[in-house]
Parts: C-alpha cells; sequence; structure tokens
C-alpha cells in the first residue's frame, strides 16, 4: 500500500503542475479505495480520503505555483480579487464534510467530474460565454461555489477553475497555472477544517489527526512536491488539445469508478 500511495503522488504531482488540481482528483478514489480495502466504513473512509488529499495539497500547489510563476502563468490580480470567495467556500464545505455521510460525498465527486470531463473532452476549444471573468456579485458566487464543492471533493480547485476561466476567455495555460495558487486557497482552511470535523471519532485508523492520515501524508506529499514541477514543464511543452484531452481522460476514468461504488 505504502508503494501504491507512493505511486499515486508521483502521478498526483504531476496532474497537479499539468493541469492545476492540486493531484485531488487522483489521491481522493485511490485513496478511498485503499481505506476500504482495511474494512474501514465507507463513511469514514471518504472523509479521511477528502481530508488527507486536501493536506498535501498544501505543499504541492506551493511547488506548482512556484513552477507556474517563474513563466508568468499566474494572474495574482486575479487571486487577489477571487481569493475571497473562494476562501468563503471553503469554509462552508469544511463544515460540511464533517456532518454529511461519505456517500453524498461520493455523489459530488462523481457527478462533477463527469460534467467538468464532458466539457473538456466535447466542447469546441473556442467555446466562450464570456471575454472576461464576471465582476461584482457574480464573481463572489463563482469563487465560492468553487471553494465549497472543491473542498467536499477534496481537490486543489483546478477541476472547475480552469473550465471557467477558459469559458471566460483565459488561455488554458494561464488558467492552470492561477488554478495551481488557487489550490493553495483552497487546501489550507479546508485541511484545518477537516482536522477539525473528524476529531475524536475512533472509528479513525490510527495516526489520524482528525479526518487526516499523517502516515498517507508522509508519503504523499513528498512524492507530490517533488512532481509537480515536471508537470509544469509539460503545461508549457505539450499541445493546447492535448492538454485538455490528458484533463477530460482522467476526470473520466476517475467519476466512472466513483459511480460504479455508489452503485454496488
Amino acid at each position: 500500500m505504502a508503494a501504491v500511495l507512493l505511486g499515486v503522488g508521483l502521478f498526483g504531482g504531476i496532474l497537479a503542475g499539468l493541469l492545476g488540481v492540486g493531484g485531488g482528483i487522483i489521491i481522493v478514489p485511490v485513496l478511498y479505495h485503499l481505506l476500504d480495502l482495511l474494512d474501514i466504513d465507507s463513511d469514514v473512509a471518504m472523509q479521511l480520503a477528502v481530508g488527507t488529499s486536501l493536506s498535501t495539497i498544501i505543499p504541492t500547489s506551493i511547488m506548482s505555483m512556484r513552477a507556474h510563476l517563474r513563466k508568468d502563468a499566474v494572474d495574482v490580480a486575479l487571486l487577489k480579487s477571487w481569493g475571497p470567495a473562494i476562501a468563503f467556500g471553503v469554509l462552508i464545505g469544511a463544515v460540511l464534510i464533517g456532518l454529511v455521510e461519505g456517500e453524498v460525498l461520493i455523489a459530488v465527486f462523481a457527478v462533477t467530474a463527469a460534467v467538468v470531463a464532458l466539457h473538456m473532452a466535447f466542447a469546441p476549444e473556442s467555446l466562450r460565454l464570456s471575454d472576461h471573468l464576471p465582476g461584482g456579485i457574480p464573481r463572489f458566487g463563482i469563487g465560492t461555489l468553487i471553494g465549497l464543492i472543491s473542498t467536499m471533493m477534496g481537490i486543489g480547485g483546478g477541476t472547475l477553475t480552469v473550465p471557467t476561466l477558459v469559458l471566460c476567455s483565459y488561455p488554458i495555460r494561464r488558467a492552470v497555472g492561477t488554478a495551481s495558487a488557487i489550490g493553495l486557497i483552497i487546501a489550507f482552511p479546508g485541511t484545518i477544517g477537516a482536522i477539525i470535523g473528524g476529531w475524536g471519532n475512533e472509528e479513525l485508523p490510527p495516526f489520524s489527526l482528525g479526518n487526516v492520515n499523517l502516515v498517507a501524508f508522509a508519503i504523499l506529499a513528498p512524492a507530490t512536491m517533488l512532481a509537480a514541477p515536471w508537470g509544469a514543464r509539460l503545461a508549457h511543452a505539450i499541445p493546447t488539445r492535448a492538454l485538455r484531452a490528458v484533463f477530460a481522460l482522467f476526470l473520466g476514468i476517475t467519476s466512472a469508478r466513483m459511480f460504479i461504488d455508489l452503485l454496488t
């Protein structure tokens, strides 16, 4: 299992740099299934997978963001204006993680991943809903929703941020770079909420700090930090269409697997 987590950490780190997704899109389902093999209750397993994933996104996002900053692919002005709304959504999501059943988190993960995968796979690259990201209340609402759903999924926000920015006429590479920074805004308060939400739960496995498993973190975090810059370099080296195809493929596979779990 340690070897599997190490491989997942490396793969997740590459995806974090490549797609701005923080690696959680891979870490959450794999960790959930590993915990299931240990006969941990599915509700507890999903909450623990989400919380642990959020914790690993903190160092991963830092490494990925630094790599994208060197290529001037992070919109700092957007982060300043959008960050508070995203953080507000994260706080709501962190509270909900500790209140809802694991099946709800699985459903949120599966449905959101499927919708975004279909969009990235089949929507024309030229499709745009706006020539800029809306301001004011709409921008705050979009940011809050991204923070909320991303926290409940245990991901860094790129799964929702990248398509949103692309639909608002952002170049995909700049959207990916900005999403890597948004991952940090989501992961830090989300991790604190996961720790508090799972505190005192006697069903958690050993070496768990609330809904964050320290053993899994110790294996995953170094691997994702190592691999994130590799993915960032790939993001600036491969064609845009290929970048969209990779994003859609992994989201689609992950979503399908989670739907199978819900139905069986």
